[in-house]
C-alpha cells in the first residue's frame, strides 16, 4: 500500500515540513510513502476558462505539472495532507493546486478521474489558540477530497504551533493520529 504526504506551505522546512516528517516516519513501517512540498512544483493560477468542463482536461501550458501530481494521488491509497493558517485558509499555492484540479473534479461530466478506494486525511495547524480556524482548513482540503471521491477518513487541528520547536511538545498527539491511518 502507498501514502502520500504532502506540505501543503510554502515552507519547505518549517512547522508543517517537521508535522509532515513525523507522518511520513511514522507511516513508514506500514507503506511505502512519498512525500511532496507544493512548493516543489511550479503551476499559474486556474485561469476560469471552463474548458476542462466540455475536455476533462486543463488547456494551460503547464498543465503537465498538475498531472504528475495528480498522477502522485492517483498511485496512492492514502493521502495525508497537512496544511498550515495563512489568514485563516490554506496557503495560496494549495489553493491554486486545487482550483487547477477542476479537470479531476466531480463537478461536471466528463471528469478526468484517480483510482477509486482512496482514504484521505488532513492536518492543519496554526499559531493561535483558536480551534475553528484549523477546522476551516480541515473543511477546505475534505471538501477538495470529496469533489475527488476520496473518503475522508480523520483529521487532526494543532493551535499555537508556529515554529519547528512547537512540534516537538505536539509529536505524541502527531504519532497517535498516525495510528488510526
Amino acid at each position: 500500500m502507498k501514502a502520500l504526504v504532502i506540505n501543503c506551505s510554502p515552507v519547505r522546512n518549517g512547522a508543517t515540513a517537521e508535522i509532515a516528517g513525523i507522518i511520513r516516519n511514522e507511516l513508514c513501517s506500514r507503506y511505502d510513502v512519498k512525500s511532496i512540498c507544493i512548493d516543489d512544483y511550479d503551476f499559474a493560477f486556474c485561469k476560469g476558462c471552463r474548458a476542462c468542463h466540455l475536455t476533462a482536461s486543463c488547456v494551460m501550458s503547464d498543465a503537465s505539472v498538475i498531472r504528475d501530481i495528480m498522477k502522485e494521488f492517483d498511485e496512492a491509497d492514502v493521502i495525508v495532507s497537512v496544511a498550515p493558517s495563512y489568514w485563516a485558509d490554506i496557503p495560496g499555492q494549495f489553493k491554486s493546486f486545487i482550483d487547477r484540479c477542476t479537470p479531476w473534479c466531480n463537478t461536471h461530466e466528463p471528469h478526468a478521474m484517480i483510482k477509486a478506494g482512496k482514504k484521505g486525511y488532513t492536518v492543519a495547524l496554526r499559531t493561535g489558540p483558536n480551534m475553528p480556524e484549523c477546522e476551516r482548513l480541515i473543511g477546505s482540503i475534505e471538501h477538495f477530497y470529496g469533489h475527488l471521491e476520496i473518503e475522508r477518513s480523520g483529521h487532526l487541528g494543532l493551535t499555537s504551533v508556529e515554529y519547528k520547536e512547537d512540534v516537538a511538545p505536539r509529536k505524541q498527539e502527531i504519532i497517535d493520529f498516525c495510528k488510526n491511518i
